[in-house]
C-alpha cells in the first residue's frame, strides 16, 4: 500500500486529496488531505469519486480516426498525420480564418491547457477563436478591464475575515465557488456566521447557500443591475460612501444612479424598497463587507453591467483592497504575466454579426453563424480542446447541425460524446492521474496565497501521448510544422522565449543573466513542469518545482494583503467607476424599467454531484439530487395545470422534462439544470440518465451586449402539461 496526494482537478475549489493505491498501484480510497493549509481536508462528492472518474471504462486510450460513420482506432503517428492532412487542406482552400478553435472549461483545469493555449492560438493565425469564458466569466473580464485596466485582476471576498458578505447570483455551498477559491466554502460561511457576521444571498430559489445564510432574498432574474443601482442610489443619497482608492467619474455614476431609487426598481427587481435601503445602510456600516456575484448574474442580459457594480458597490463603501472586503491574490507562479497594458476590446470585429473581440477572441454565440456563412472568412475547421459545445453552448442543437457540415474538426477529447461524434480525428488525453497537476489559472483567485504541485501518480502506457505532447504537436502543425517534428522543439521556444525576456527586464531575479544558463538550472519531466519551474523562480516566493515537490500537502503564503496598486493599469491611472460602455448599456436599463414583464422565466442551475457536462457518466455522482428535473413553485404547478411531465417552450426550441414540484423556487420561475441531454455515442451510464439539454431552450442571438457572454439565465419560456 503507498499514498500519493493530489490536488482535484474537477471544479474550482482546488482541494487537496490523498489517495491510498494497493500493490497494483489501484486507487482503494480517496480522502481529503488533512495537512493541506487551504482545503483542510475538505472533500466533495466529486473529488470523493476521483478514483471511478479516472478509471471510467467509456474513457479513449487511443486516437479514433473516422471514415465515413466509422470509427478506427489508429496509432498517434497516422492521427497526427490525420490532423495535418486535414488542416492543411482547409488552410490551402480557405486561407487560415477558416479554422476555428474552442478551449473548453477544463483546460483552465490543467497545466497543458494553459501552457498551450496562447502558443496554439497565435500558430493557427486565425480571428476565429473561442473559449467557455463567453459562457460563464467573460462579463467579469470586461468590467475588471473597464474600471481596473487589467481584465484578469478579480476582486476575490476576503471569506475568513469579513463581518458581511453578500452573495448575488452564486451557490457555493454547491458548486464550491466560481472564480473564488475557497474549499469548503459551505465552512467558512457558517464560521462567518459564528464569529457574529451577517451572510445575506440574493437568488430566485433558496439554494443549499440561501439556506445556511441569515437572510435569503428572491428577485427576478436578470435584474440584479436594478438591486444593485437601488443600492448605489441609496448611498449617495444618504451620504454612505467612504472611498479607499483614487477614482474617476463619480459625479458621472452619482448622476446615472439617481434615476435608480429603492423606490423605482423595486417593482422590478421584486425586492422591497425598504429591504433594498437596508441592504445598503448594512454594506455602509459594517465593520468589514464584500459582495460576491457570480453566474447567475453573469450569464444574463445585463451581465457586465452587474459585475461592474458588484465592484462599485465595494468600492463606494471602503471595502475594497482590504482585509474583510475584496482583495487580490499574490500568486507563486503568474505574476510575471502582468503586463499592466491598458485592456482594450474590439481590435476586430466578427465577419457576420460584427461582434467585437474581447481577449483575442469571438462570443461563442456567434460561432454557428461563422460555420453557416458563405462567404470569405467562412469557417469549414474546428479544433475543440475538452469541450462539448452541443449540450454547454446557446442553441447547441444549431451547432449540432453545423458541425455535421465542416471540412475537417479535430477534438482533443477523452470521450466520444455529442460534439466529438462530428469530428474526423480524436487525440484522447491520457487519465488524470496520469497527469502532473498544478493550478495556474485557479490560484490566481484564490482566498489564501497558496501553492501546490501534484506529480503525476501512474506512468504513461506506451501507446499512450501526454496531454503536453499531444497540445504541442498540435500547435506545431498549426504553425505549419510537419506532424512529426518533435514537441521538444516548442517548449524549449516557449521556455527560452520567456527567460530571453526576463534576463531584460530590471528587477527580475534573473536580470542580466545569460538565459542558457538560467535554462541549464530548470527542471522537470515535460514542457509545462519546466515552464512551472521558471515561473516559480521569476515569483514572488523564490519558490521552486523542488521545492514544491518537498511540500506534497501545499503552501500557505498566508492572508491576502493589500496590493490594488500594483496592479491598477488605466490610461488615467485612476479606478474608472463609469466607464463609457456600460454608462450606454445603463440607458438600456433605464429604457427597460416600464417594459412588461415575461410571464415566465427559466433559470439553470448547480448540482453538488455535476459539473457542466462530462461526469455522468459515473454512477456514483448520478442519482439522488443530481437529476434533470424542471423545477416549478406550486403555486405554478396549480396556475399551469402540470403533472408529473412538462413542455417547456422558448424561442429558440422545446423540450420535454420531469416535473419537480417545490416552493424553494419563487413563482414566476422555473429551474433546469445545464450540462444534460446526452445521447449516443455518449458512455452508457450518461445515455441511461440523459435528461434534456437545457441549451435547446437558449438563444445564441440574445447576449450581453457589453461582453458579448451568452444568455442562460432569465429565459421566457411557456410551460404546458404533457
Amino acid at each position: 500500500m503507498r499514498t500519493a496526494h493530489r490536488t482535484c482537478p474537477i471544479c474550482d475549489a482546488v482541494c487537496g486529496l490523498r489517495l491510498t493505491l494497493d500493490d497494483d498501484d489501484r486507487v482503494t480510497s480517496v480522502k481529503g488531505d488533512q495537512d493541506d493549509p487551504l482545503s483542510k481536508g475538505y472533500l466533495c462528492p466529486k473529488g470523493a469519486s476521483l478514483a471511478n472518474i479516472d478509471s471510467d471504462p467509456d474513457r479513449l486510450r487511443h486516437p479514433l480516426v473516422r471514415k465515413g460513420d466509422e470509427w478506427h482506432e489508429v496509432s498517434w503517428e497516422e492521427a497526427f498525420a490525420a490532423v495535418e492532412t486535414g488542416l492543411r487542406g482547409v488552410w490551402d482552400k480557405h486561407g487560415r480564418d477558416a479554422v476555428a478553435v474552442y478551449f473548453g472549461n477544463p483546460t483552465y483545469h490543467t497545466m497543458a491547457g494553459f501552457t498551450y493555449r496562447q502558443p496554439l492560438s497565435q500558430s493557427l493565425g486565425s480571428k476565429n477563436i473561442y473559449s467557455a469564458a463567453t459562457i460563464d466569466q467573460m462579463p467579469k473580464h470586461v468590467s475588471t478591464g473597464l474600471m481596473f485596466g487589467d481584465a484578469m485582476a478579480f476582486p476575490v471576498p476576503d471569506l475568513d475575515r469579513t463581518d458581511y458578505l453578500l452573495i448575488l447570483g452564486a451557490n457555493p455551498v454547491v458548486s464550491n465557488g466560481s472564480l473564488c477559491v475557497a474549499p469548503d466554502f459551505a465552512g467558512r460561511l457558517k464560521a462567518l456566521r459564528a464569529r457574529g457576521g451577517k451572510l445575506v444571498v440574493v437568488d430566485p430559489r433558496r439554494t443549499r447557500t440561501a439556506a445556511i445564510a441569515d437572510e435569503h432574498l428572491t428577485v427576478r432574474p436578470g435584474t440584479d443591475p436594478y438591486l444593485l443601482l437601488g443600492i448605489v442610489h441609496t448611498l449617495f443619497a444618504e451620504d454612505l460612501t467612504t472611498i479607499g482608492v483614487d477614482v474617476a467619474g463619480l459625479d458621472d455614476l452619482r448622476a446615472l444612479a439617481a434615476d435608480f431609487s429603492p423606490a423605482v426598481v423595486s417593482p422590478v427587481c421584486g425586492v422591497p424598497a425598504q429591504t433594498i435601503t437596508r441592504l445598503a445602510r448594512e454594506l455602509a456600516a459594517a465593520p468589514s463587507a464584500a459582495v460576491y456575484a457570480r453566474i447567475g448574474t453573469s450569464t444574463a442580459e445585463f451581465g457586465t453591467v452587474a459585475q461592474w457594480l458588484v465592484d462599485v458597490v465595494n468600492i463606494l463603501t471602503g471595502n475594497f483592497d482590504r482585509p474583510g472586503g475584496v482583495m487580490f491574490t499574490r500568486t507563486a507562479a503568474l505574476e510575471v504575466f502582468r503586463t499592466r497594458q491598458p485592456f482594450t476590446l474590439g481590435n476586430w470585429h466578427s465577419r457576420v454579426r460584427g461582434l467585437p473581440e474581447i481577449m483575442g477572441e469571438f462570443p461563442v454565440a456567434t460561432l454557428a453563424d461563422e460555420i453557416e456563412t458563405p462567404g470569405e472568412g467562412q469557417v469549414r475547421a474546428m479544433i475543440t480542446i475538452a469541450g462539448n459545445l452541443v449540450l454547454s453552448a446557446p442553441n447547441g442543437p444549431r451547432l449540432d447541425r453545423a458541425f455535421a457540415d465542416l471540412d475537417f474538426m479535430v477534438c482533443v477529447d477523452p470521450y466520444l460524446n455529442e460534439t466529438t461524434k462530428h469530428a474526423h480525428v480524436i487525440l484522447p488525453p491520457p487519465r488524470i492521474l496520469q497527469t502532473p497537476h498544478y493550478d495556474l489559472m485557479e490560484l490566481t483567485v484564490a482566498v489564501r496565497n497558496y501553492a501546490r504541485y501534484s506529480p503525476a501518480i501512474h506512468p504513461l502506457e506506451p501507446d499512450q501521448r501526454s496531454e503536453a505532447e499531444i497540445m504541442a504537436r498540435l500547435t506545431l502543425i498549426a504553425s505549419g510544422q510537419s506532424a512529426d517534428t518533435d514537441p521538444s522543439v516548442l517548449d524549449e521556444m516557449i521556455v527560452g522565449g520567456l527567460l530571453e525576456a526576463f534576463v531584460n527586464i530590471p528587477g527580475t531575479p534573473i536580470h542580466g543573466r545569460d538565459p542558457v544558463s538560467v535554462r541549464a538550472e530548470l527542471e522537470g519531466p515535460s514542457g509545462p513542469e519546466v515552464l512551472l519551474d521558471a515561473l516559480l523562480r521569476l515569483g514572488p516566493y523564490g519558490l521552486t518545482l523542488a521545492s514544491l515537490r518537498e511540500k506534497p500537502s501545499g503552501i500557505d503564503f498566508g492572508p491576502l494583503e493589500p496590493r490594488f496598486g500594483e496592479l491598477l493599469c488605466t490610461a488615467s491611472g485612476l479606478v474608472e467607476l463609469a466607464p463609457a460602455p456600460l454608462v450606454a448599456d445603463v440607458a438600456r436599463l433605464l429604457s427597460r424599467l416600464s417594459a412588461a414583464p415575461a410571464d415566465l422565466l427559466l433559470i439553470g442551475r448547480r448540482q453538488l454531484r455535476s459539473n457542466n457536462s462530462w461526469l455522468h457518466n459515473v454512477r456514483s455522482l448520478v442519482g439522488g439530487s443530481n437529476q434533470c428535473t424542471l423545477q416549478v413553485n406550486p403555486v405554478d404547478v396549480a396556475r399551469l395545470g402540470l403533472g408529473d411531465r412538462a413542455v417547456v417552450r422558448s424561442a429558440s426550441g422545446a423540450v420535454e422534462v420531469d416535473v419537480e414540484v417545490t416552493d424553494s423556487i419563487m413563482p414566476g420561475v422555473v429551474s433546469l439544470p445545464h450540462g444534460w441531454g446526452h445521447s449516443a455515442p455518449s458512455g452508457a451510464v450518461a445515455v441511461a440518465h440523459a435528461g434534456v439539454n437545457a441549451n435547446v431552450l437558449t438563444s445564441e442571438l440574445v447576449i450581453d451586449r457589453g461582453s458579448g457572454n451568452a444568455v442562460f439565465s432569465g429565459v421566457p419560456v411557456t410551460v404546458l402539461p404533457v
